[in-house]
């Protein structure tokens, strides 16, 4: 069966309401994460988050196989040790939960989409966003510290239920490069495309944005260097294939013509992003989103 073929069944099955299913049967067929879909967990599953660091649950690990190709595309639960992530999962489900139904956008990823402001936070969106967007029903779902892996899983246990979003933006895959030195740059954008296919099969309707990584550090550091093999994997996928899909590049937003970072952009830790960083996002994003809100096609 050629890839094609077998993308298209994946999606159908989204479509009907079937698990997803990831590139190792292991975890399609329960053989890892005794839970694979659905919200409350059960107790099996609980134990089994909480009670193991992540390491000790990617693929291959339960017989003893070195698989790190295989981590940003088959879903984990985060762990920052205890219960700390898990419970940060749970009160984002209790907010789409009392949320549910129809909202302007929903917002997908990690920290750098958390500090957009959310209920893990002062509970409203920062003045950047509501300088160019206004007072939108927006939904945000990023966790700092995640990774694809962690957003399939949240995805597939009750993290988005029940929304009915416009418009999703996913910016995911900058902590996958801590990673990149096992898994390599296109497992991480396999990661992202992961992320997307699961987003569509969830909301046929809604358009997607997909902010490519942001540039992070300096020319010639690894972290900067990987990001820019991401990026660059995430074109031969034809994301855009889907017309209700764009990709959006903010590389040249963000760095000046020698490729270091517009310093007033960041904060200090030179990845996360100043208010004035934020307010570059959000005019960007913003001839998408309002193109959809108005009922127009996404804008090329």
């Amino acid at each position: 069966m050629n890839q094609l073929v077998t993308n298209i069944m994946c999606l159908a099955g989204l479509f009907l309401g079937v698990p997803p299913e990831y590139a190792y049967g292991p975890y399609n067929e329960g053989r890892m994460d005794p839970q694979v879909e659905g919200w409350p967990l059960t107790v099996e599953e609980r134990a089994y988050v909480v009670g193991r660091a992540e390491h000790e649950r990617r693929p291959g690990r339960e017989s003893l196989k070195h698989l790190p190709q295989l981590w940003p595309v088959v879903p984990s639960a985060g762990h920052w040790g205890g219960t700390s992530w898990l419970e940060t999962h749970e009160k984002l489900v209790r907010h789409v939960q009392a949320n549910a139904g129809g909202c302007d956008v929903l917002l997908v990823g990690d920290s750098i989409t958390q500090q957009w402001g959310s209920v893990l936070d002062s509970g409203s969106l920062n003045s950047a966003w509501r300088g160019v967007f206004g007072e939108l029903k927006v939904i945000n779902i990023g966790i700092g510290g995640d990774k694809t892996q962690n957003v399939l899983w949240r995805l597939d246990h009750g993290g988005v239920a029940g929304l009915q979003p416009k418009v999703v933006v996913l910016m995911i895959g900058n902590n996958n490069m801590f990673f990149v030195p096992e898994t390599g740059a296109e497992a991480a954008a396999f990661g992202v495309q992961a992320c997307v296919k699961n987003l569509r099969g969830r909301f046929p309707e809604a358009a997607i944005v997909v902010a490519k990584i942001l540039p992070a550090h300096a020319p010639g550091h690894r972290f900067y260097e990987d990001i820019v093999r991401t990026n660059s994997a995430l074109e031969p996928l034809g994301l855009e294939g889907d017309e209700s899909l764009r990709v959006l590049d903010l590389w040249s937003d963000f760095t000046g013509a020698d490729g270091q970072l517009r310093g007033e952009l960041y904060a200090g830790d030179r990845i996360h992003l100043s208010e004035a960083g934020y307010g570059v996002y959000a005019r960007r994003l913003q001839p998408l989103v309002s193109a959809v809100l108005r009922g127009e096609p996404l804008p090329k």
